[in-house]
């Protein structure tokens, strides 16, 4: 990533509005409000967050001479940058989205129908209400524990 990339102006890089404010008030209790501008904050964190990884990302692709960056090279950022605790749950959300996507008619590729999560839409959406869930508690209850 270059400074120029880096030092973009807030209008040219965020995160669609309204998902964020429906993603921060999924892991809040319904009685806790939000001021517009902390959500204006996690937002800007949520990109910070993001421009972080990325530039991590892409640095161990360089490191490795690939072009593409892979995603073993975000999970290998995130650890680096200390986000390690993370690794899991992003590995399972990542799994069960090839899976998914697997299964999609656009994706063809080299892997076929067989290697789909055999999961029904039903059960894939409870195991990511479930993931939430899991998310929210570790919020609440200081963030600390793994799974």
């Amino acid at each position: 990533m270059t400074m120029d990339a880096a030092s973009r102006s807030k209008e040219d890089v965020s995160l669609p509005k309204a998902t964020m404010t429906k993603i921060i008030k999924e892991m809040l209790p319904p009685e806790v409000r939000v001021a517009r501008d902390a959500q204006d904050l996690l937002v800007d964190c949520c990109v910070e967050f993001i421009n972080l990884i990325s530039s991590e990302s892409n640095e161990i692709c360089n490191k490795e001479e690939k072009r593409t960056i892979a995603p073993e090279h975000v999970l290998k950022a995130l650890e680096i940058l200390g986000f390690g605790e993370y690794i899991e749950e992003v590995h399972a959300a990542y799994e069960q989205h090839r899976n998914e996507t697997l299964d999609s008619p656009k994706a063809g590729g080299k892997w076929g129908k067989e290697a789909g999560s055999g999961m029904t839409e039903e059960e894939a959406i409870a195991a990511q209400q479930r993931m939430f869930a899991e998310a929210r508690a570790r919020m609440n209850s200081g963030g600390t524990q793994s799974s």
